[in-house]
């Protein structure tokens, strides 16, 4: 597999060290219930690993690969650590936890201010979309110059996306030289925002941004492949068509410490992202039943259907690389950061995992996995937990007559 510059590379033969298990996401000290799941586990010879869960459609792969025995199968017993998306970078600097997935262009700030986490591969493209009325004089990205743009929040995923998108275009995104307004709305108030003429554009990712277009007459594709545009206009394609936005990562104690259940972790993740690319419709069947997400199922399968979730362990370190240089550029990351450097220092690439996996498109889910439900597992039903990409609950809406077309 081809790399740029010298990687972080590690064989997962290496000795494996005995993992932490005591932690939970609601506190350092141990407890009965953890205290079983390390003994269970270690009775099955299983890796225990503690999962990081905030309710996501984005994350329909780690719910697969619970279901669908993915992890069973790489030897990993999984335990899932439910943790406010506010608080994921604290949870994983408190070592609470071992895996996960998350943003790539989100986590590059809290990665240069030391989390100790290594991504392992891409996982899927397009989940954060940027908005504009069809009647509205905004055709191009470049359109969006001296224009007013609502965001959920100014570190938000969708920001940053929409920065590196603006700053391609030539329109200054910098402290120095900010050519747009960038003002923010509660996530669920940005489509009225939009509708009442608040604002001239929407970032926002999914699921907001697609029930925003079902609610209010929208067409839009993924700020990542295109800039936004209403149903009376063309599409601007972008340079990150096929830029992967959300990837698996692993903690930097878990790579060192062991490495085996590291690329374990990451081959089941692979699998089963494959298998929601090949059934998008039974991954929505199945995430909603088992409460990971909840919501319609038809409208999750079709914001599902809207991404790419053929995995790829190349395809996330550049993903990275390209993030880490831009985001430079306009000031997000430090004056001066060398984007290979910082994206060597944070991808680990391991020589048991393929740069993807081989279509499986026959595999049983008849075999899913039960045992890796923890007790501190919270349904989605009952989290209220909102974070930037593809949370909260997933309804399609009823069309609003008033909508612009």
């Amino acid at each position: 597999m081809k790399k740029n510059g010298i990687l972080f590379r590690v064989t997962s033969g290496l000795l494996a060290a005995a993992l932490t298990l005591s932690l939970t996401a609601c506190g350092g000290s141990s407890s009965n219930s953890d205290a079983s799941a390390a003994a269970d586990s270690a009775d099955s010879g299983a890796t225990h690993l503690r999962l990081i869960y905030s309710p996501s459609l984005c994350a329909a792969p780690m719910y697969i690969a619970i279901e669908n025995g993915y992890f069973e199968g790489e030897g990993l017993d999984i335990e899932q650590v439910t943790v406010d998306a506010a608080h994921v970078s604290e949870a994983i600097g408190a070592d609470q936890v071992d895996v996960g997935m998350g943003l790539i262009g989100k986590m590059l700030q809290p990665l240069e201010n030391g989390l100790p986490i290594k991504f392992t591969t891409g996982l899927h493209t397009g989940c954060t979309k940027l908005l504009a009325p069809g009647d509205s004089d905004i055709k191009s990205i470049a359109d969006l110059k001296g224009k007013k743009i609502g965001v959920p929040g100014l570190a938000d995923a969708a920001t940053v996306v929409s920065k590196r998108s603006l700053s391609a275009a030539g329109i200054g995104v910098t402290d120095q030289n900010m050519e747009v307004e960038f003002s923010v709305y509660s996530r669920n108030d940005l489509a009225q925002a939009l509708q009442n003429g608040a604002v001239d554009a929407i970032a926002l990712g999914d699921p907001a941004a697609s029930i925003a277009e079902e609610q209010y007459g929208l067409t839009a594709q993924q700020a990542m492949d295109y800039i936004v545009v209403g149903t009376q206009n063309g599409l601007d394609k972008t340079k990150y068509k096929d830029e992967y936005c959300c990837a698996a990562f692993v903690t930097s104690k878990l790579a060192e410490e062991n490495p085996k259940a590291a690329a374990a972790f990451t081959r089941a993740v692979q699998k089963a992202s494959q298998w929601v690319q090949e059934n998008p419709d039974e991954t929505a069947k199945i995430i909603t039943e088992k409460e990971y997400v909840s919501g319609d199922v038809d409208f999750c399968a079709q914001i599902l259907k809207t991404y790419n979730y053929k995995p790829s362990v190349q395809g996330g370190y550049d993903a990275l690389k390209q993030n880490a240089e831009e985001l430079t550029q306009i000031g997000v990351l430090k004056e001066g950061t060398d984007a290979t450097k910082f994206a060597d220092n944070a991808y680990i690439f391991f020589d048991d995992v393929p740069d993807a996996p081989e279509s499986d498109a026959s595999t049983d889910t008849a075999t899913k996995s039960t045992k890796a439900s923890s007790v501190s597992f919270q349904p989605a039903a009952a989290a209220e937990a909102e974070d930037d990409c593809c949370s909260g609950k997933i309804t399609k809406p009823a069309q609003d007559t008033n909508a612009k077309a």
